[in-house]
C-alpha cells in the first residue's frame, strides 16, 4: 500500500484516540477493529474523490447488519469500532454527512447514510501520489458468489451452506478474477469530454460512478437459489453509458464489443422444443420496427412473475405511437409457441443459462490469459480475439442448449465509426495523445511504472 496513505491511517487514528474521552484503552481484539475501520473508510474516501463523477460514500448504521451474514464482511468489521471510527472522523471535522440514512420498521425500506471527505482531508487524500485504482491491493478471497433473496419485500444477501458447486462456482471466478487484475482495462475519452460523462452518470438513475479500482467480478444468484440469477456485477466497465463503451481499452488496445445476437428469445425456444424461425425475434413484432422498444418490452415480460397490466418503467411505447397494451399483445401474437411462458418469472432462470455461458466464456479466455470484460449477455475483448470469441460463444451456448445460435459482431455507436477497423494505439499516437487524453494516458503509465 502506497506509504502516504499509510502514514494518513496512521495519523487518523492517534487523532481520533487523543479526541476520544476513554477512561481505558480499547482490548487488543477491539483495537484490531478499530483501525481497520478507520482504514476502511479512509480508503472508501480516497477511492470515491477518483470515481467519474467524485461519488459520495455510504455506511450503514444498524448494529444488525453487522451482526448478519457475516460470509460478506470483512471479520475485523464490527458495528462498535465501526461506528467509532466514523464518530472520530466527525469530530475531527475529516467529514461530512450529506444525507442521514433511515429504517422505516414498517415498510421496511431505508437507505443508507452517505458521507464526503471535507476540504481538509479532501486535499490531503487528492494528493496522495499514485491512483487507488494501482496502488491498493485487491482482496482476492473475498466472497465473490452472492444469494439474495426477497425477505419480507426487501431484497436482502442471505447466507447458505457451501457445495461442491458453489466452491466451483468461486473458484472459477477466482480466476477469472485473477486474469483481469494481471490487466489494465481503462476508458480512452478526451479531457473535454469527461464532464460531459460525469453529468449523464449523474443523470441514469441506473448507472453508478466508474470506480476504475472495481476490477474484479461478483457473481450475484436470485431467490434464494443457485438456479437463478448468477449473473456477474459490479466491474467499472458495466457502468459505462453504451455511448461510450467503445472508447474502452485493455492494455492500451482498443476493444469491440461482441454480443449474442436474441439471446433470451432463443434460449427459451431451445429450452422448450419450439422453433423460432429464421425471422428476427424482435423485428417480427412490429415489421422491423422499434426494435430497441421491442427488445426491451419482451425482456420485461419474460422477467415478470405476474401479468403486466401496466407499461414497465422506462419502456415507452408511444414511441411507436402504441399503447403498453398494444405492444404486449402484439409481443405475445408474434411468440404463439412461448406465450404461455411470459409473465411466468422465468426470466431469472434465463439469467442463470446466460451466467453460466458467460463463465465458460471467460474461462475459456482465462485459459489464455486474455480478459473478456462482461456486459450480461456481451463481451468487451480486443478486436484481435474476435474471431475465437465468437467461436467460444457459439460453443458455449451449443453446450447448453445442444444448438447454435446466430451471433452478430457489435460495436457500440455505429454512427461514429469509420470503416476502419480498431487498431492497437502505437507509441507515437500516444505521445501525440497526452495534451488531449492526459487523464487516460496518465493512468496508464502508472499501471505500466507499477508492474515494472
Amino acid at each position: 500500500m502506497n506509504t502516504q496513505i499509510t502514514d494518513l491511517i496512521k495519523e487518523t487514528i492517534s487523532k481520533i484516540q487523543q479526541y476520544e474521552s476513554r477512561e481505558r484503552a480499547r482490548s487488543t481484539n477491539a483495537q484490531q477493529n478499530f483501525e481497520y475501520a478507520v482504514t476502511a473508510i479512509l480508503i472508501d474516501l480516497w477511492k470515491a474523490s477518483f470515481t467519474v463523477p467524485a461519488s459520495e460514500c455510504l455506511i450503514n448504521k444498524r448494529n444488525g447488519y453487522y451482526s448478519k451474514n457475516r460470509r460478506y464482511k470483512h471479520p475485523l468489521m464490527t458495528y462498535k469500532q465501526t461506528m467509532a471510527a466514523f464518530d472520530g472522523l466527525l469530530m475531527l471535522g475529516y467529514i461530512e454527512v450529506t444525507k442521514e440514512g433511515y429504517f422505516d420498521r414498517t415498510s421496511l425500506q431505508g437507505a443508507l447514510t452517505k458521507f464526503i471527505a471535507r476540504d481538509e482531508l479532501s486535499e490531503q487524500l487528492r494528493n496522495i501520489d499514485g491512483l487507488p485504482a494501482i496502488t491498493l491491493p485487491t482482496n482476492i478471497d473475498r466472497e465473490t458468489i452472492v444469494l439474495r433473496d426477497i425477505i419480507d419485500g426487501e431484497r436482502k444477501v442471505i447466507d447458505y451452506t457451501d457445495t461442491p458447486k458453489t466452491d466451483l462456482y468461486r473458484n472459477n471466478l477466482k480466476r477469472i478474477n485473477q486474469c483481469f487484475l494481471r490487466h489494465w482495462a481503462d476508458l480512452e475519452i478526451k479531457d473535454t469530454e469527461i464532464e460531459a460523462l460525469e453529468k449523464r452518470i449523474a443523470a441514469d438513475n441506473e448507472k453508478q460512478p466508474i470506480d476504475f479500482s472495481a476490477r474484479t467480478l461478483t457473481r450475484i444468484f436470485s431467490n434464494g437459489s443457485f438456479k437463478e440469477g448468477g449473473r456477474f456485477y459490479r466491474g467499472w466497465w458495466q457502468n459505462v453509458p453504451k455511448k461510450y463503451r467503445k472508447e474502452i481499452t485493455i492494455d492500451m488496445k482498443r476493444t469491440s464489443e461482441y454480443d449474442f445476437s436474441q439471446l433470451n428469445p432463443h434460449m427459451i425456444y431451445f429450452a422448450y422444443n419450439k422453433e423460432l424461425g429464421s425471422e428476427d425475434a424482435y423485428d417480427r413484432v412490429l415489421n422491423g420496427e422499434h426494435r430497441d422498444l421491442v427488445k426491451s418490452a419482451f425482456n420485461a415480460m419474460i422477467q415478470a412473475s405476474s401479468y403486466l397490466n401496466n407499461c414497465p418503467r422506462d419502456i415507452d411505447p408511444s414511441i411507436a405511437d402504441m399503447s403498453w397494451g398494444e405492444l404486449r399483445d402484439r409481443i405475445i401474437e408474434s411468440h404463439k409457441p412461448i406465450a404461455h411462458l411470459f409473465f411466468d418469472g422465468i426470466g431469472n432462470r434465463l439469467q442463470f443459462e446466460d451466467s453460466c455461458i458467460c463463465e465458460s466464456v471467460m474461462l475459456h479466455f482465462t485459459a489464455m490469459d486474455a480478459p473478456a470484460l462482461p456486459i450480461h449477455d456481451s463481451f468487451i475483448m480486443h478486436h484481435g480475439y474476435g474471431g475465437e470469441l465468437e467461436e467460444s460463444m457459439r460453443r458455449s451456448f451449443h453446450e447448453r442448449f445442444g444448438s447454435d445460435i446466430p451471433r452478430k459482431k457489435e460495436i457500440v455507436d455505429f454512427d461514429d465509426l469509420d470503416d476502419s477497423p480498431p487498431r492497437s494505439v502505437g507509441i507515437d499516437e500516444v505521445l501525440e495523445m497526452e495534451t488531449e487524453y492526459s487523464k487516460w494516458v496518465s493512468r496508464n503509465d502508472a499501471w505500466i511504472l507499477h508492474n515494472r
